[in-house]
């Protein structure tokens, strides 16, 4: 079954993984509600991998997209950081991260609306 666009930009082998994604895509919009689901980014990152704290995920709600750095992570890993995204993307079809606050780095401490979303 195939429910997310997966664009897989960091050319990790999803022969044995990618019916998860898509699993547990399908298992969130059942859950929450969400309509359209997000486009999922796979991207490689050495420099972030790197970094103790580096980057695990975001979602972009302009391009309704979860982007996931993938270097040196096991795939629950990775599929942790898809279902909390995906529940800031039923966060954005519901409006609750239309916020004109700051989104800058740090935001969820300086900025309380997203910090409640967060």
């Amino acid at each position: 079954m195939k429910f997310l666009k997966i664009k897989n930009k960091c050319g990790m082998d999803l022969g044995d993984t990618e019916e998860l994604y898509h699993s547990l895509g399908k298992f969130a919009q059942d859950r929450f509600g969400f309509k359209k689901p997000p486009v999922l980014n796979l991207v490689s990152d050495g420099d972030n991998a790197m970094k103790p704290l580096g980057k695990t995920a975001y979602y972009d709600p302009q391009s309704m997209s979860v982007t996931i750095y993938t270097d040196n992570r096991h795939t629950k890993d990775i599929l942790r950081s898809l279902a909390h995204e995906l529940v800031h993307h039923t966060q954005n079809e519901n409006g609750m991260l239309n916020d004109s606050g700051y989104h800058g780095e740090g935001y969820a401490q300086k900025n309380m609306d997203l910090r409640r979303s967060e």
